[in-house]
């Protein structure tokens, strides 16, 4: 039953390979289709569109707007001395025009705080950027982890296939009991179990990597750490610099900042200018303009209200990023002590698999001459078979933990990098939206381009 097991095992990693074993796969190929595949990114890329329009509302509201009416009337009355109803048809066609001259810097401010949510946005992009790309190297750094203990074990049902044959044949010319024999067939049958259980692991490293990349691996080949030279303390102080967590948030509390005074100033009067044309179907005209000066004298306390409310969540914001600071920090730190950790077992675990290879191979030696037992043979190999997974776990705990470093310094984007891939550009979008173009005009026009590209994509 066993070996059907493995034997399936095998089968299911064999058919999730098959497709792509021609290729080899490099970590900056798998990090290049993550960032190309991701819906993630896509979708949050969509969402900085959208708050890049918020700011081209805020800047249409400084703007005249112009609209135009047509009214049709039909009016019947019996004002007439003969009692019988009189039928007026009118129709009037009107152009209006208005346009805000002064309100104290509300609109100003509105048009502010929009961009700041949209620098907040930006970074919240650049955020989703370094998950999707550190889910990418966990994806790849465990199909090559879980690849090599599959070789690894498969090395060791081999090892110890040879270690029964040798007992058998020592058992038939009666050097060794009936015992040696079988403790090495119960090792055989304890290593097939966990050949076939870290074949399954490897199918399910292989489908996470085809969630996180958006493809099945190919060969994937040995990656070194991501260099990181920084110490602990400048590693910390750099991380709030440029992590987007902290630079999203602060943007957050810059946003509301200026809602507050947006509000306040929309306590003062406004100043508008106003006017209109029309024409009826006698072809009268009638031209009106004029200035309107309001302000709210009283609310029932809905305006105050909402500047305390405003304040309130300003300072939420303002709580939320000594939070933020902390959580970047402490991340750095875990970081920096898994990174370190990762190095140090990788040292050690050389030391050791260099250790015990001479003990096994002395002990085999020793073996055959009677000085030794088939379990001390067995357990020999197992300390080495021990040690050298120790290194495969220890590799690919170092790879990740740098990584993981270089996403909590804010580093790990496809710009420093260097990915050959065409990375989004948000300000492209940006910079034709905010001034609110019209359809017809050649920015808007530029603007449907741009759309039309990213829908083909």
């Amino acid at each position: 039953m066993m070996k059907r097991t493995g034997l399936a095992a095998a089968a299911i990693v064999a058919s999730l390979l098959s497709a792509s074993m021609t290729k080899a796969e490099t970590l900056a190929d798998t990090l290049t289709s993550a960032y190309n595949n991701s819906g993630l990114l896509e979708q949050n890329q969509a969402l900085l569109r959208a708050a890049d329009e918020d700011v081209a509302q805020a800047v249409a509201a400084t703007l005249p707007v112009v609209d135009w009416s047509l009214r049709a009337n039909r009016t019947w009355n019996n004002a007439q001395p003969s009692g019988d109803f009189a039928v007026v048809n009118s129709r009037t066609l009107q152009f209006n025009a208005a346009l805000t001259l002064y309100d104290f810097g509300v609109n100003a401010f509105a048009i502010e705080s929009q961009k700041e949510i949209v620098l907040s946005t930006r970074q919240t992009l650049r955020g989703i950027e370094q998950d999707v790309l550190l889910n990418a190297v966990q994806a790849y750094v465990n199909v090559l982890r879980d690849r090599e203990f599959v070789e690894l074990r498969q090395n060791n049902v081999r090892l110890i296939t040879q270690e029964l044959r040798a007992a058998q044949d020592r058992f038939d010319v009666g050097e060794v009991t009936r015992t040696d024999v079988a403790l090495a067939e119960a090792r055989l049958a304890s290593a097939r179990s966990q050949l076939a259980s870290a074949e399954g692991t490897l199918a399910i490293s292989i489908e996470g990597f085809r969630v996180a990349v958006g493809r099945a691996p190919g060969t994937v080949s040995a990656v070194s750490p991501a260099p990181v030279s920084r110490n602990l303390a400048d590693a910390r102080a750099f991380a709030v610099r440029n992590n987007p967590s902290v630079l999203e948030v602060q943007h957050s509390v810059a946003a509301a900042e200026l809602g507050i005074r947006r509000a306040e100033a929309a306590l003062g009067p406004s100043v508008s200018l106003n006017s209109f044309v029309s024409t009826d179907l006698d072809s009268n005209e009638t031209v009106q303009l004029g200035v309107n000066v309001g302000q709210t004298i009283y609310s029932g306390g809905a305006l105050t209200s909402q500047i305390r409310q405003l304040k309130a969540n300003r300072d939420s914001a303002r709580a939320g990023l000594h939070l933020t600071v902390l959580s970047v920090e402490q991340a750095v730190t875990n970081a920096f002590a898994s990174l370190q950790v990762a190095r140090a077992a990788r040292q050690a675990s050389n030391e050791q698999i260099r250790a015990s290879r001479v003990a096994f191979q002395g002990v085999r030696e020793e073996a055959t001459l009677g000085a030794r037992t088939t379990l001390d043979v067995l357990d020999a190999e197992q300390e080495l078979l021990d040690a050298e997974t120790n290194l495969i776990s220890a590799q690919a705990d170092e790879v990740f933990a740098s990584y993981q470093l270089l996403s909590a310094l804010g580093l790990l984007t496809a710009d420093h990098l260097n990915l050959p891939i065409q990375q989004y550009d948000p300000s492209v979008y940006y910079n034709l939206a905010k001034d609110s173009p019209e359809l017809l005009s050649p920015q808007g026009q530029a603007l449907e381009r741009v759309l039309e590209a990213i829908g083909r994509e």
